[in-house]
């Protein structure tokens, strides 16, 4: 479903937090806000944030580039599938889920969060991705060539994964306000 903006009030926030009764995964590019929109999104709600990049460096006791450094892309993938398992186990409350930006392409994580989780991609266009993505250089896929190329191609490739999702936000270069405000549209509707 994709979501066109809505104004929501505070009374209908809280009653849209008291209909979630499982956690929200937000999913999508590198730089496209997930953990910016996220975190906002909890306060509104009055749920919890977690950023599944932040705790997968807490387990590991390592940075994400020294992670993908040391070890390669698919051990960093299967860290991200444990810890992301742990934070939506059976008896997870609601919260607030950012996740990397390869999480929902690999298929266990993806089923896990379907399964256990309302999912919100998050999505924008190119020119926006590299643009916030230029803000930080700990973004280690982005390291190997031209960034919009990287970006673009990615967004491609990830693209059959992220539709999957149930709700569908597209993300713009305004405030994060705007693209909050169509995740609550997009939830609403979706409950």
């Amino acid at each position: 479903m994709d979501v066109q903006q809505t104004r929501f009030s505070a009374q209908e926030i809280a009653t849209l937090a008291r209909r979630i009764n499982r956690p929200i995964v937000l999913v999508g590019m590198m730089g496209v806000g997930k953990s910016s929109v996220g975190k906002r999104l909890a306060t509104l709600l009055d749920f919890p944030f977690v950023d599944a990049d932040e705790e997968i460096e807490r387990s590991a006791q390592m940075t994400i580039p020294e992670i993908f450094e040391t070890y390669g892309e698919s051990y960093f993938r299967d860290g991200e599938r444990r810890v992301i398992a742990r934070l939506l186990g059976s008896d997870a409350a609601p919260l607030v889920l950012a996740t990397g930006g390869g999480a929902f392409c690999n298929t266990e994580t993806r089923a896990l969060i379907l399964e256990h989780a309302i999912t919100v991609w998050l999505d924008s266009e190119v020119e926006t991705l590299v643009d916030r993505t230029a803000r930080k250089d700990n973004r280690p896929l982005l390291q190997g060539g031209n960034p919009r190329d990287i970006l673009a191609r990615l967004r491609e490739d990830r693209r059959p994964h992220y539709e999957q999702a149930p709700i569908h936000v597209l993300s713009s270069p305004g405030p994060h306000v705007q693209t909050i405000n169509k995740v609550l549209q997009g939830l609403s509707q979706w409950l």
